[in-house]
C-alpha cells in the first residue's frame, strides 16, 4: 500500500483523507503492545442499552456512550507515549495535539458497525494489531451509498482526515481470530479552544 492515500492501480486516490503504511510496528512491538492492551482494565463495549463484543480501555478523554458524556480520564501511560509521537509524525501533528488513546480488543465474532468518529474529535489515527481487519467506507449519494474498503494488516497504521474522516462512514466487519488496536484522536478545533 502508498504511503499517503489508500490509492488504486492507476494511482488515483481511491479516498480523500484516508493515509496508510504498512509495517509501522514490528513483529516485537506488536507482541508488548498486546501484551499491554491485555493487562489494561478493559471492559466491555456500551452504546445505551447495547453492550458489544469488544472491549476497550480509554486514556486521556473518554467517551461515555451510555449517557454522552465527554470527560477526562487516567493519562495515557509511558509505554504508549513513543507509539502517540509516531503516529503524530505519520498524521503531521504534535503529539500534544493527540489527547485521547482508546484501546480495542476484538475477540472472534467482534467489530464495529456503521459510524463516524464522535464530532469532539479531528484526527484519527489506528494502530492495527493482530488479525487482518477489512475497513468499509460509505457516504450517501442520493439514494444510494457509495463505498469502498481498505485492508488493515497487522503492525500498519491509518488515518482519517478531512473528507474521509467527516464525509464517510466507517465500519469493520466481524473478525474470526483476535485482534488488538490502538486509536488516537485529537480534539475538534470547537473543543481545543474550549479547554
Amino acid at each position: 500500500m502508498a504511503d499517503a492515500a489508500l490509492i488504486d492501480l492507476f494511482d488515483m486516490p481511491l479516498l480523500a483523507g484516508f493515509a496508510y503504511r504498512d509495517g509501522d510496528v514490528t513483529a516485537e512491538e506488536e507482541r508488548g503492545l498486546i501484551a499491554h492492551i491485555d493487562e489494561s482494565a478493559l471492559s466491555l463495549f456500551r452504546f445505551q442499552q447495547w453492550t458489544g463484543k469488544r472491549l476497550t480501555h480509554s486514556y486521556g478523554w473518554s467517551y461515555d456512550f451510555a449517557n454522552g458524556r465527554f470527560a477526562p480520564t487516567e493519562p495515557m501511560p509511558g509505554w504508549l507515549e513513543p507509539f502517540r509521537s509516531r503516529a503524530a509524525h505519520f498524521a503531521g501533528l504534535d503529539p500534544a495535539d493527540l489527547v485521547q488513546a482508546l484501546l480495542i480488543r476484538y475477540d472472534p465474532g467482534a467489530g464495529i458497525g456503521w459510524h463516524r468518529d464522535r464530532p469532539v474529535f479531528e484526527h484519527v489515527i489506528g494502530i492495527s494489531l493482530g488479525e487482518p481487519a477489512k475497513m468499509r467506507f460509505r457516504r450517501r449519494m442520493g439514494g444510494k451509498f457509495e463505498r469502498t474498503s481498505a485492508l488493515l494488516a497487522p503492525r500498519s497504521i491509518y488515518h482519517l482526515s478531512g473528507e474521509a474522516r467527516h464525509g464517510w462512514e466507517h465500519s469493520i466487519l466481524p473478525l474470526t481470530r483476535p485482534r488488538w488496536s490502538i486509536t488516537f484522536r485529537s480534539l475538534s478545533s470547537a473543543m481545543s479552544s474550549a479547554r
